[in-house]
């Protein structure tokens, strides 16, 4: 009798070294969403800086129609610059419904849509984003990031119609002589 309850309890151990992992994944992938939730939440406050410490420091930002930010000073400028345009247009950012995280060992990936709302609460833009995180030093910070909208691309202005070019006129010089 005592010997199956050892071995019913080394089982349950086993069990639970097993699960372990499965946890802990769980758990990480709970804190890659509040990640972007606070993300989220920054951004709307106008916050870049305090948005700039969810990246590490080689981390990469591919915003759409720009040049990619690598390192934290030009993503806090990008930030910076993307805080100030949605306040001036007076849109916001939510999350969407769509809302994906893969965690393996160290590094994670977060893919999810997300909403551009106008100050009504009417949505104006909506698109998808992908980030990857990495765990250092027990902490998760994001080194990609990347998002586009679902909507067309903007047309680029046309070039400028050149002028157009003046046809020369005959020179009224002297007339010439008549032939004999």
């Amino acid at each position: 009798m005592k010997m199956k309850r050892l071995l019913q309890l080394a089982a349950g151990l086993i069990l639970v070294a097993a699960m372990a992992p499965f946890a802990a994944a769980a758990d990480d992938a709970a804190t890659i969403r509040a990640g972007t939730e606070t993300w989220v939440k920054l951004f709307n406050a106008g916050n870049a800086g305090a948005l700039v410490a969810l990246y590490a420091d080689d981390a990469v930002v591919m915003p759409p129609g720009a040049p990619a930010a690598r390192g934290t000073v030009a993503i806090k400028a990008l930030l910076a610059k993307e805080v100030a345009g949605a306040k001036a247009g007076g849109v916001v950012f939510a999350r969407g419904s769509e809302n994906e995280v893969g965690v393996s060992g160290d590094l994670a990936w977060h893919s999810g849509t997300y909403l551009v709302k106008n100050k009504a609460g009417a949505t104006v833009d909506t698109g998808k984003y992908l980030e990857t995180w990495r765990k250092a030093g027990g902490k998760w910070r994001m080194i990609r990031d990347i998002w586009n909208s679902d909507g067309p691309a903007t047309a680029p202005s046309p070039a400028p119609t050149p002028a157009p070019t003046p046809t020369p006129t005959p020179s009224k010089g002297p007339a010439a002589a008549p032939k004999k």
